[in-house]
């Protein structure tokens, strides 16, 4: 039975599958209150004569930005205790999710890490966890994240050492194939001249605003993301998909008619998020490869917060988008 105030680190196995959290029809509300709070330009997600158009099939496309809060927020049964989210790693939008479609989310301890002890601090460790979300019944996004979760018994550590994995190479073309092939790219508009290697620095910034509201929306349930008691700074840390969902409407003005996102090749988050911070994101073409009727194109997000106190990295993300 995990607590309702756990799982700690040490309460956890390998192969431990953990209690699933309600399942949620995306709808208009929530494709709304999402787009008031990332302000993303995904023309078949604010469109459905342009969704129509382009895959022939008769609805709107769930931001995929909103359907991995959903999931994440759904996965957080691993995380209510959450010191910090280490890293996302293979994430697959396995095929695309529509308004109306119902989401739920499966998470498996996959391997456990004992973290470093110091003198004075509670011991901690790292979890690795499976990831599988569906949209009615179908398998939508597959990926796996990386918590770090107190201990209960701070006496002695559980003497955990599995081998958390890497990152790897990123294998472009086995994204791309995500992509479906009868999409029509026309109606996006035209092709974005973006070379290899060049970044492009949006030049609007913009400020988090909300972070409760989409803390409360996704169901995400770790509480330094709604209680600064509970977080290890003197305020609530902010939630880092909320800072993933802004870096990705910064994406959607740097490359015109982006179709979707089929996955993220990494994402780690290189400092703490505060409500009210103002970000500022550049992005960096990796590669570039025919997906279907358009392109996929493999893109570094680096995300910056600028406060009184000078300017501070938040986020190295490295996602897959689609556009003509």
């Amino acid at each position: 039975m995990i607590p309702l105030d756990g799982p700690f680190y040490d309460q956890l196995h390998v192969g431990q599958q953990l209690p699933r959290q309600p399942s949620m029809t995306i709808d208009e509300g929530m494709a709304a209150l999402y787009q008031s709070w990332v302000g993303e330009r995904l023309p078949m997600a604010l469109d459905a004569a342009v969704h129509e158009a382009v895959t022939g099939t008769p609805g709107r496309l769930a931001s995929p930005g909103l359907v991995m809060q959903l999931s994440i927020g759904q996965s957080t049964t691993i995380s209510r205790r959450a010191i910090a989210n280490l890293f996302y790693r293979d994430v697959r939008l396995v095929r695309p999710v529509l308004l109306g479609e119902s989401v739920a989310t499966a998470v498996t301890v996959a391997a456990l890490a004992d973290g470093s002890h110091k003198e004075g601090r509670d011991r901690r460790g790292k979890v690795l966890v499976d990831i599988v979300t569906t949209a009615d019944a179908e398998p939508a996004v597959e990926y796996q994240r990386c918590p770090m979760l107190p201990q209960a018994d701070h006496a002695e550590a559980p003497g955990h050492r599995d081998d958390l994995g890497s990152d790897g190479d990123l294998d472009l073309a086995s994204y791309a194939a995500l992509v479906p092939a009868h999409w029509d790219f026309a109606p996006l508009g035209e092709p974005t001249p973006w070379s290899v290697g060049e970044a492009i620095a949006d030049p609007m910034r913009d400020v988090i605003d909300g972070a409760t509201g989409m803390v409360r929306l996704t169901h995400n349930l770790a509480m330094i993301h709604r209680d600064a008691e509970k977080s290890p700074y003197p305020q609530r840390l902010v939630y880092g998909g909320h800072v993933v969902g802004l870096a990705q409407a910064s994406l959607s003005r740097v490359l015109p008619g982006m179709a979707t996102v089929v996955g993220w090749h990494g994402c780690d988050h290189t400092g703490p998020a505060f409500e009210g911070d103002l970000l500022s994101f550049r992005h960096t073409l990796l590669d570039v490869t025919p997906a279907g009727g358009g392109r996929a194109f493999a893109v570094q997000v680096e995300g910056t917060a600028h406060r009184d106190d000078g300017d501070h990295d938040v986020l190295d993300w490295t996602l897959v988008a689609v556009a003509p």
